[in-house]
């Protein structure tokens, strides 16, 4: 894959994460530095993580689906980016409180951070090489989580749903893409 596919899929990825970020930002008011990092950390963490997993486990089936990988690329990729716009669309709220404790960071990292599962074994279907892709979207969530917890403290909820929503928008559209290129017609 391409870096600035790779790149579009770690900001895509890293929209719920950024989201939550920004509630966290909202509830603290006026967070610390500390609090800020540490938020970053967990959410750039599992999201660093999970496409591992997902890469792992992709890999020990492909040999079994290998004919049909780009469609599994593009149905996953799709159906994680119509599953944020979905959310962004909706009138529901985020409900995020300003703790930032062991239990409650453990289920929003996870939370945030299955459809980079998923990611990853789009990943092992077209064959990149997953620690380069897992570091940068670490990397990059751990950057946007943190403007996310500032943004959230400082202009309030003004952006989540919109972030959320050209994050679906550029999933698919990757998506898309490895279906295209797959076919021949990219």
């Amino acid at each position: 894959m391409d870096p600035l596919s790779l790149l579009l899929i770690a900001v895509g990825l890293a929209m719920d994460a950024f989201v939550v970020s920004i509630c966290k930002g909202l509830a603290m008011k006026k967070p610390s530095l500390k609090s800020v990092l540490i938020i970053g950390l967990w959410f750039g963490f599992f999201q660093a993580l999970m496409p591992i997993i997902g890469y792992y486990l992709g890999s020990s089936f492909y040999d079994y689906i290998a004919d049909y990988d780009h469609w599994i690329a593009f149905i996953l990729l799709a159906v994680i980016g119509v599953n944020m716009i979905r959310e962004a669309l909706s009138d529901e709220e985020e409900d995020v409180d300003d703790s930032i404790g062991f239990r409650t960071m453990l289920v929003l990292a996870i939370a945030t951070s299955i459809d980079a599962l998923a990611v990853g074994i789009s990943l092992a279907m077209t064959g990149d090489d997953i620690l380069t892709s897992a570091v940068l979207i670490g990397v990059v969530t751990f950057l946007i989580s943190v403007v996310g917890v500032k943004i959230g403290s400082v202009f309030g909820d003004r952006f989540g749903k919109k972030a959320e929503l050209v994050g679906g928008t550029i999933l698919i559209i990757i998506g898309a893409r490895i279906l295209l290129e797959h076919l021949g017609f990219i």
